[in-house]
């Protein structure tokens, strides 16, 4: 059997509810050279586990232990046979020609593209366009690129994959700086090609946007290095990334220092709240009912 070009990594703990919507957004793909690989995470619920039972036979099926986000993913990427590699949860969408045109945009890079990402369109709680970016500089402070972006399997093995500690919701943040730290550069394609729920019970809200600060702390412990004075500077820099860039940086670096955790997770979940209202009085977003 010859090998894909692309892998889907679908990772799967009790989202059995959302995978129909899920393939049938795969299934519309204008690309039509992939595999679809499911990652069983160990779930429990009945409904999940008798989808998971009826699924196509073309739909490959891994199934481990209860791991975790992080673990699930990288077992994807080992079973993968695509040499481009696609992270998608179940609970998210793409439209129809995501895969052919990230697909050729990597292909006609460089081979320092390690990645391709496209802006994403939120649904659920809230609705509208939010624009990523790459920036080397900004990255070790605020997580701007998708989780969800096509990658060389090549670039994933050269950093390690994912660091499977990490099950707060911040896998993809610090995987994303160890691509930056190893010079691997990304492809921005400026559409939402990239459909990402918002929902109440969901890991953004529900657990990631509460532990901002607990995160950003253990990102930060772990690459010590990254966060030395004339490193930043030198990044910074290197990056041309501007004087509201510093200054950001130099704001959060002093709070992390000087508030205590709780306290500044507090602050952190307060003022994403706040930028998440100021958008919606914009009209960047709209609310949903149930938008928090």
């Amino acid at each position: 059997m010859s090998s894909p070009v692309v892998s889907v990594i679908v990772p799967c703990y009790n989202g059995g509810r959302f995978l129909d919507q899920l393939l049938s957004s795969l299934q519309a793909q204008t690309f039509r050279d992939f595999e679809v690989i499911i990652v069983d995470d160990g779930s429990t619920e009945p409904e999940t586990i008798a989808t998971l039972a009826k699924l196509p036979p073309e739909i490959r099926l891994v199934r481990q232990a209860n791991a975790g986000l992080p673990a699930a993913r990288n077992a994807g990427f080992r079973s993968a046979r695509g040499d481009l590699i696609l992270p998608l949860d179940c609970d998210d969408v793409l439209e129809p020609s995501y895969l052919a045109e990230t697909v050729g945009a990597l292909y006609s890079a460089p081979a320092d593209i390690g990645f391709v990402f496209t802006h994403m369109r939120l649904s659920g709680v809230l609705e509208g366009v939010y624009k990523t970016r790459f920036n080397r500089f900004d990255q070790l402070f605020i997580n701007r690129l998708p989780y969800c972006m096509l990658l060389r399997k090549s670039a994933w093995a050269a950093v390690g994959g994912y660091d499977e500690s990490m099950g707060d919701g911040s896998e993809d943040w610090e995987f994303n700086i160890r691509l930056a730290q190893a010079n691997f550069n990304g492809v921005e394609i400026t559409k939402p090609l990239f459909v990402y729920a918002i929902r109440p019970e969901g890991m953004l809200l529900s657990k990631t946007a509460r532990l901002q600060g607990t995160m950003s702390r253990s990102i930060r412990s772990k690459h010590q290095q990254l966060y030395q004075p004339s490193m930043l500077v030198k990044r910074w820099h290197e990056t041309n990334c501007g004087w509201p860039s510093a200054l950001r940086a130099i704001v959060l670096l002093t709070l992390m220092k000087l508030l205590p955790e709780r306290w500044y997770n507090a602050l952190c979940f307060r003022f994403m709240g706040l930028a998440r209202r100021w958008r919606v009085r914009r009209g960047h977003f709209r609310a949903t009912p149930g938008a928090a």
